[in-house]
């Protein structure tokens, strides 16, 4: 009964040698093998590339030849619109002076009239021909602006209230004389922008006033509206 316990430790020490010896590389065939750097190898990939290359060069060159064409296209449709619009003698040509563009050029100017007042008073006294040459402008003028001012050196409620009462007066005497109300703005300040010296009687007289601008046209920034100060 020994016997054939030996002999099967034997073979499974046998088969667990086997298991442990590294594998056998498989057998190649040197007969079918190409190197992979051989000569027709490297001459196969330079027609390709070059053939690539040719193909890049002719679609450039198809795009500017349709830009060329284009070009001369649109030469030959501006060179048509150009006859078109040539005049058909010198004669008809006006070309205009260097005086007459600045008179185009230059905004027409607006026109200011003072109306003065006593001190502390906001009533108005226009003499005739003065109020005809401000109706004679105002009427058509697309904007007229009545600016009221004292002779105030402090910003005080008394100094505001004369300033729009005077400016208030001036636009009822205008809106009496037949001038559209809806073309008016009036704005008032209580003390400052001075027209003259304030610190001589001269000067305080000449201060306390009402500015009427005539606009020849509308400014782009409207001034204020009769609700508030300047």
């Amino acid at each position: 009964m020994r016997v054939p316990t030996l002999a099967l430790s034997l073979a499974a020490a046998l088969l667990l040698g086997a298991c442990d010896a590294p594998p056998k590389p498989p057998a190649v065939n040197e007969t079918t093998r190409r190197p992979a750097n051989s000569a027709w190898v490297v001459d196969l990939q330079s027609c390709r590339s070059e053939l690539a290359n040719t193909r890049i060069d002719a679609a450039e060159s198809a795009r500017r030849a349709d830009f060329a064409m284009a070009t001369a296209d649109r030469m030959v449709a501006l060179q048509q619109a150009i006859e078109l619009i040539k005049p058909s003698s010198p004669a008809s040509v006006a070309i205009a002076s260097p005086t007459s563009i600045r008179e185009v050029m230059q905004p027409l100017a607006n026109s200011i009239y003072t109306v003065q007042f006593d001190y502390g008073s906001s009533r108005v006294n226009l003499a005739p021909t003065f109020l005809r040459a401000v109706l004679d402008q105002a009427r058509t003028a697309p904007l007229v602006v009545l600016r009221g001012r004292t002779d105030g050196t402090q910003d005080v409620a008394a100094e505001g209230r004369i300033a729009r009462e005077r400016a208030q007066a001036v636009k009822s005497h205008l809106v009496a004389a037949g001038l559209d109300p809806n073309r008016i703005r009036t704005t008032w300040q209580p003390t400052g922008d001075h027209a003259a010296d304030n610190g001589t009687p001269d000067g305080q007289a000449r201060n306390r006033r009402v500015e009427i601008e005539v606009y020849a046209a509308l400014p782009t920034v409207a001034p204020a509206l009769t609700t508030g100060q300047p």
